[in-house]
């Protein structure tokens, strides 16, 4: 076993937050009456017109890029690089888990997209031709062109999730 032994008082909550958090490997030996499952997920509600959807995957993808090169220092092409394996441990860890939580959330925000555009478009713009990747950022590019550049970031609450990707969280105040 990995990790450090704790004991809770009694009443004491417990948030388990992450992919395995609904997985019931980590938590059965709780009983499923004292459990309060939430999945949240960002699933976009936005089409381009009657015929095109936007894709939710494309707007977790963005939203990634976005947040590895602003907390991980990671390029493009790294993280790009990775979506393959993410996907797939979406498809192993937390789709099959999803029906399983008591309440769904659902963290997509109407003006998301300007303001992911306002990050990602520059960063996707620099995968060139030579890149495994070029082709998909390149579809992100033309996708993100649908979109007006987010010009009112400071308009975003500092508590918005959205703030978790484009920086600036109140959540993560340095001492």
């Amino acid at each position: 076993m990995m990790g450090r032994r704790m004991a809770l008082q009694p009443g004491q909550p417990v948030i388990i937050e992450g992919i395995h958090g609904l997985n019931e490997a980590l938590t059965g030996d709780v009983p499923g009456d004292l459990k309060y499952r939430i999945y949240i997920s960002a699933l976009t509600h936005l089409n381009l017109d009657d015929h095109n959807r936007i894709r939710t995957t494309d707007v977790r993808l963005l939203r990634r890029l976005v947040r590895d090169h602003s907390t991980r220092g990671a390029d493009v092409a790294r993280t790009l690089s990775m979506w393959d394996a993410v996907r797939a441990g979406e498809e192993k860890h937390i789709f099959p888990f999803q029906e399983q939580a008591d309440i769904m959330f659902n963290s997509s925000l109407l003006y998301e997209l300007p303001m992911l555009k306002r990050h990602a478009y520059p960063l996707l713009k620099t995968v060139g031709e030579e890149s495994p990747w070029y082709l998909l950022a390149q579809r992100m590019v033309k996708f993100l062109n649908y979109f007006l550049d987010g010009e009112e970031e400071d308009e975003v609450p500092p508590t918005s999730i959205l703030r978790e990707f484009i920086g600036d969280c109140t959540f993560y105040t340095q001492a």
